[in-house]
């Protein structure tokens, strides 16, 4: 019974209980999204505590970027939060965004409330693919790990990667420390549909390069920049 209500809550905040970071008649939402994502990455691509990121950056197939992953609770809890998709070519190019959705549940003794901004660096085309399907559960759709952290000659060195896909956040708030797995992740097409002035897919989007929107120009320079 515990169980099935903690996956209830799962499905509810991944399918809109924390599913945007503004209202939903708001305009300009995707685009203010786009630009919370992009300084996201300018921010922990900078941070000296993650150091490990651009190297994990350099192997990456795809990135989902969460500007505002928003985690609370009182014995039951939930996080979620709206976010971005972007996969890299055979070139080393960067598609266009695609819009996604991350939530989950769980139980437990519990109590606090955290924001987070969120780097899922995707390694393997398996991580990317299972990503791309209309619902997808970290951990056990594909591995998951927490990525390299550190300065120095640790960060010089390329990381082993192992998992599909490797996790960096920043947070701050109540909790101590963050945990992703078991999170859904699911696609939002009717903000891609917003945001490119038409119904696309998002493997239109990421793999077969048939929608671009400049505005996301500084976002996809961002993860390029070295």
């Amino acid at each position: 019974m515990m169980k099935k209500l903690a996956r209830l809550i799962a499905v509810g905040v991944a399918f809109g209980l924390f599913a945007g970071t503004t209202p939903a008649g708001a305009q300009n939402r995707e685009q203010e999204l786009v630009d919370k994502a992009r300084a996201t990455v300018e921010k922990l691509r900078k941070d000296p505590e993650l150091g490990g990121l651009n190297q994990t950056l350099a192997q990456a197939k795809g990135v989902l970027v969460i500007p505002s992953l928003i985690r609370a609770g009182l014995i039951i809890g939930g996080e979620g939060g709206s976010g971005v998709l972007l996969s890299r070519d055979a070139k080393g190019g960067w598609s266009y965004p695609a819009f996604y959705t991350m939530g989950s549940g769980s139980i437990g003794l519990q109590i606090g409330a955290e924001e987070a901004e969120v780097i899922l660096v995707i390694v393997t085309d398996k991580g990317l693919d299972q990503v791309v399907k209309n619902e997808f559960k970290l951990g056990a759709d594909a591995s998951l790990a927490v990525g390299p952290k550190g300065v120095g000659v640790a960060a010089a060195t390329t990381p082993n990667l192992r998992a599909d896909i490797y996790s960096y956040a920043k947070t701050r708030g109540g909790y101590a420390g963050i945990s992703f797995d078991g999170s859904i992740i699911r696609g939002r097409e009717e903000w891609n549909k917003a945001y490119y002035g038409k119904a696309v897919t998002t493997r239109e989007v990421l793999f077969e390069h048939k929608h671009a929107n400049p505005a996301a120009d500084g976002l996809r320079t961002a993860l390029t920049a070295r």
